[in-house]
């Protein structure tokens, strides 16, 4: 029965895999479990951090950091947050897309772009379509590390402090929840007011600085971009595990079915094969 054989054979491919899709699926699912905690844990201080610049930018200080100066867009710098791996159903091809839009509004406006990679997919796709990687970021493992994201993001913040760069976009994947992920794409730089004036919370206060307006508030901004980058490459973490969680439980349900139709058709063709032997048995008892 070399027909039972080859499907007996697909089987057990089949039962195979499924064992490995159920497994990244447990792992995925304690992954953004601890993913999420730190996601959680990391917010506090970026809403914090967010408050006390939207206040600066309110106070009207005697000091104007170059971060809030709004100039003519003529080159743009992008910072694309991906994942590393794959196998985590449609979220880069989301944030790719969503990319993808970006620089063809920024193209048809006239303006150059150069972009910052921060994992290998991202890197991957930025390469093939042609724009410019001044720096990036990969290898980041399962949970960010601010010292490894601070040297490719200071490469766009100290361009656009000397007039290189007039604008930084942040694109990542937002965390929803378990089962929706958002991709979106935020203004980093300039930071503008009305950004700004989103997270001012109702009074307006007046600072005084120690040991000068400039000083704190040079250390303040990059800190507050830091905090932006970091929380958004731990949103996108957050995000990963979750979409591989989901992509690998379809894939053990799809793999489940596959192996229910199988059986289904080895069966009948079993039956089929008994069948036919019996019909030349009987056939051949008459003969004699």
């Amino acid at each position: 029965m070399a027909v039972g054989k080859e499907i007996r054979g697909k089987i057990a491919s089949v039962e195979n895999t499924k064992k490995i899709t159920k497994a990244m699926e447990m792992v995925a699912a304690s992954k953004m479990r601890k993913a999420q905690e730190r996601m959680l844990a990391a917010r506090p201080y970026s809403e914090k951090v967010r408050n006390i610049a939207a206040h600066l930018g309110e106070a009207n200080p005697e000091y104007k950091h170059p971060f809030m100066q709004l100039h003519d867009v003529k080159k743009a710098g992008v910072i694309v947050v991906t994942t590393d791996k794959g196998l985590c159903g449609g979220l880069n091809t989301n944030v790719l897309r969503v990319v993808t839009n970006k620089l063809r509004d920024l193209q048809v406006d006239g303006v150059t772009v150069e972009a910052v990679a921060i994992g290998n997919k991202g890197l991957g796709f930025l390469s093939r379509s042609g724009v410019k990687v001044l720096s990036q970021a990969t290898g980041l493992g399962d949970q960010p590390h601010l010292e490894k994201l601070i040297g490719p993001v200071k490469t766009l913040l100290d361009q656009y402090a000397q007039g290189k760069i007039n604008a930084v976009y942040l694109c990542y994947t937002k965390f929803i929840n378990t089962m929706k992920q958002e991709a979106v794409v935020e203004q980093l730089l300039p930071l503008s007011s009305e950004d700004m004036r989103a997270h001012k919370t109702g009074a307006s206060w007046e600072y005084i600085y120690e040991p000068d307006a400039q000083t704190v508030i040079d250390d303040l901004l990059v800190r507050y971009i830091e905090s932006l980058v970091y929380q958004a490459v731990a949103e996108n973490m957050a995000s990963e595990q979750s979409a591989r969680m989901v992509a690998m439980k379809a894939a053990t349900d799809n793999a489940g079915n596959v192996i229910s139709e199988l059986k289904l058709v080895y069966n009948k063709t079993r039956q089929a094969a008994i069948t036919t032997e019996l019909s030349e048995i009987v056939a051949g008892a008459a003969a004699v």
